[in-house]
């Protein structure tokens, strides 16, 4: 029981966590929910290595947010060829 609820509560955590990046970060981002909670839980483990590597503790919410946008902005520049800002932001993606 308790290593399901733990895979339970990675994905409300991811997908709280890539909502936001989502939300934050400005333009349509078309993905469906599992791929909105591994964008939370990548963007978790980036964050967690770079607070880590600067501050040499677990970098909590703010590092896993900060990881999550991140991973968002390198999605839409190298997969989904559009700028961050800009009118090609605001355009849905080919």
């Amino acid at each position: 029981m308790g290593f399901i609820l733990f895979l339970i509560l990675l994905f409300v955590f991811g997908f709280v966590i890539g909502g936001l990046a989502r939300w934050a970060v400005p333009g349509p981002d078309p993905m469906p929910v599992w791929a909105t909670a591994a964008l939370g839980i990548g963007g978790s483990i980036i964050g967690g290595v770079v607070a880590r590597l600067l501050i040499g503790t677990a970098g909590g919410l703010l590092f896993a947010f900060l990881g999550a946008v991140l991973l968002l902005i390198l999605y839409r520049h190298f997969v989904q060829h559009r700028p961050l800002t800009g009118p090609g932001a605001r355009r849905p993606p080919a």
